[in-house]
């Protein structure tokens, strides 16, 4: 049963590999868009000894066409889809949890044969309709906004995994989260990533906690954090390739610079957060809760960057989030105050780039009114909500 329309397009008639992580509701979209399609999951023991002894046979058993979940649990069945793709113009959409091992055979075997796509947790409104506005160059209505910020709290708390938005109570959405960082946030994790030490990520998960919107070097976070330096490597990339985080690189002006500074990381969701009961202050959570739902519409395609960025001067100003469309580049600042004042817009007035593009500086904050003060728009985090 479809909990509510997703924002996701696929391409008509173009296998595709639909990634993000577990309860994001990749089987429900496909299940529901593709009622049509045989089924299996890998997640079936008897199915993924099968595929794992005789690839070729499984998916010749699928015929011409089928849904696949779950295939980081087998990569080496994407040779076997590319074989029915060239062979016999087969159709197979597959989910993958954890793009650990996946990618790289998918990227091997079915480049130009199917197309990978992402599904994130919902996005902030979703589940309330389609999207009503673009957020960075219309505006929400009145009206919106003031339905937006009257649900910030809940979103900023409890996070937008599909299942999460259908509980009505807050009881159930504390228990649920609890439920999914005792099985899809940890134990799962550690059986896919080959993770033995299950205190090890704890460990890693209350430091990235602690550390929300912080240049993350791994060397002092493995010291500080108690565990290994390889250790801790191997449990971070875990992370990402289980969707559970993404990181932000600095942003240099030099292509080749872009990627030498120290990443900061962030969870794909509050929801991820919350689970783990741990006091986080306003100002990350917010920071967390506006850049991942960039992040979102990033991966859905309504943003057009190719990844995106924070950035850091030589004097140390910083800018939470930067990234680059065609023809302009997004400077953007997050801020937990109602009424910014004009220290809270210093760093995006005074950013300047060497780069021959229109900069749109914008400030989020938690308000009701779009503004404009010394060229830095003041949007209300609230335009996120519904926003493409």
């Amino acid at each position: 049963k479809l909990m509510f329309q997703r924002w996701l397009t696929l391409p008509p008639d173009t296998s595709c590999l639909l990634l993000g992580p577990r309860r994001s509701g990749k089987t429900t979209f496909l299940r529901h868009r593709y009622p049509e399609l045989r089924y299996t999951t890998l997640d079936d023991l008897d199915y993924l000894d099968w595929a794992k002894k005789d690839p070729k046979g499984f998916i010749q058993d699928l015929a011409a066409s089928g849904i696949i979940d779950e295939i980081q649990r087998c990569p080496q069945l994407t040779v076997a889809v590319k074989h029915a793709i060239d062979s016999s113009d087969a159709f197979f959409l597959m989910t993958g949890s954890s793009s650990l091992g996946l990618l790289d055979a998918a990227a091997d075997t079915l480049a130009g044969r199917m197309a990978i796509q992402a599904l994130p947790p919902a996005c902030w409104g979703e589940n309330q309709g389609p999207p009503t506005h673009a957020i960075l160059t219309e505006k929400a209505s009145p009206l919106q906004l003031r339905q937006g910020n009257r649900l910030l709290r809940q979103a900023m708390t409890y996070g937008l995994f599909p299942e999460i938005l259908t509980c009505e109570a807050e009881t159930q959405k504390k228990e649920l989260l609890n439920r999914y960082k005792n099985t899809f946030f940890t134990r799962d994790l550690m059986q896919l990533s080959n993770i033995e030490n299950l205190n090890g990520l704890l460990a890693i998960f209350h430091h990235l906690l602690h550390s929300l919107g912080s240049h993350l070097e791994v060397s002092n976070f493995a010291r500080e954090a108690g565990v290994s330096h390889p250790t801790v490597k191997k449990y971070l990339n875990a992370l990402a390739q289980a969707q559970l985080t993404f990181s932000l690189r600095g942003y240099q002006f030099g292509p080749a610079k872009r990627f030498l500074k120290a990443a900061k990381t962030y969870f794909v969701d509050n929801g991820i957060p919350q689970s783990f009961h741990i006091r986080i202050g306003e100002g990350p959570l917010l920071e967390n809760f506006v850049i991942s739902e960039m992040e979102k519409r990033r991966k859905l395609g309504y943003i057009p960057a190719e990844r995106m960025y924070y950035y850091k001067s030589s004097s140390g100003q910083e800018i939470d989030l930067l990234f680059e469309t065609e023809d302009t580049l997004y400077a953007i600042e997050v801020k937990s105050t109602s009424n910014p004042g004009n220290k809270d817009i210093r760093n995006l007035k005074h950013f300047d780039t060497q780069k021959d593009m229109r900069v749109q500086r914008i400030l989020f904050y938690p308000g009701e009114e779009y503004s404009e003060r010394d060229n830095v728009y003041l949007v209300p985090i609230a335009a996120l909500f519904r926003g493409k």
